[in-house]
């Protein structure tokens, strides 16, 4: 499986960037080392698709490994939220600078990619920003540029509506949609002349558009004040420059289901 090969380097580069805010590593205050510091670590396992587009189930386990400044904690924070930097919060608003990892992608993660090119391993940079229109919703956008795994820009819009049950448990839900240009949708369903003779699928020139749409939601335990444990679910449904390849109408499926758990804890410790 050509993620599992890059989690040790997906788990340095997440331990380098972490969640942090702009004024807590101003080397004034602290130097760059000194201060007050948060380490979290866990693992999440799930069942997804074996590729964007599948139509079997696999599944991934993965670290989660966050490294940042300690300060105060977001409002919410879902697991579809990258890697980011919030260099303007009010409260109320945040918003900076973001990151994803792409573990790439090839005929070995399964058989309907054989023939078809390897999308390598890479990730995606930009911008995110996010609202809280209420005491108990978060609107949280994020555009991307693609790097080495894509080309493409890549913008995802959601939607949570959270509330805490109890002291410890909170629900949330809400709906989610992504766009893509025609160059990330090349990468994972397009299909060149070359591609077409040896995968046997007929060629395919996609073009932007809507990538997906759908709805996630999360059960999350806060089990002590320093251990979190989260019951995770999603469905996203492929719009047409996605459903309309030949990867997914002859070999998966436009919909797309995601299923698991995940435990962290965290670590606070203090740097001289």
């Amino acid at each position: 499986m050509s993620s599992m090969k890059h989690l040790l380097a997906a788990a340095a580069v997440l331990a380098t960037l972490g969640h942090a805010r702009a004024d807590d590593i101003n080397p004034e205050r602290f130097g760059w080392f000194s201060g007050d510091w948060s380490l979290t670590v866990g693992a999440s396992g799930f069942l997804a698709p074996d590729y964007d587009g599948s139509d079997e189930l696999e599944f991934r386990a993965v670290p989660i490994l966050s490294l940042g400044r300690a300060g105060p904690a977001a409002r919410f924070v879902s697991r579809n939220d990258n890697i980011s930097f919030a260099l303007i919060d009010q409260g109320r608003f945040r918003a900076g600078p973001t990151g994803k990892l792409i573990f790439g992608r090839d005929a070995g993660d399964s058989a309907d990619l054989a023939g078809l090119d390897e999308v390598r391993f890479g990730g995606e940079l930009g911008v995110f920003a996010e609202l809280y229109p209420l005491d108990w919703m978060r609107v949280r956008g994020e555009v991307r540029h693609g790097i080495r795994s894509h080309d493409g820009i890549v913008a995802d819009l959601a939607i949570d509506a959270f509330a805490d049950v109890t002291e410890t448990v909170r629900v949330s839900a809400g709906p989610r949609l992504s766009y893509a240009t025609d160059r990330y949708f090349d990468a994972f369903y397009g299909i060149s002349p070359a591609e077409s003779g040896a995968s046997g699928l007929a060629a395919y020139d996609p073009g932007s558009g809507i990538k997906s749409a759908g709805v996630g939601g999360a059960i999350t335990w806060q089990t002590t004040d320093r251990i979190a444990t989260s019951l995770f679910g999603e469905y996203e449904r492929l719009a047409d420059p996605a459903a309309d390849s030949p990867l997914v109408r002859e070999r998966g499926s436009p919909d797309q289901f995601t299923f698991g758990l995940s435990a962290t804890y965290r670590f606070d410790f203090t740097v001289p």
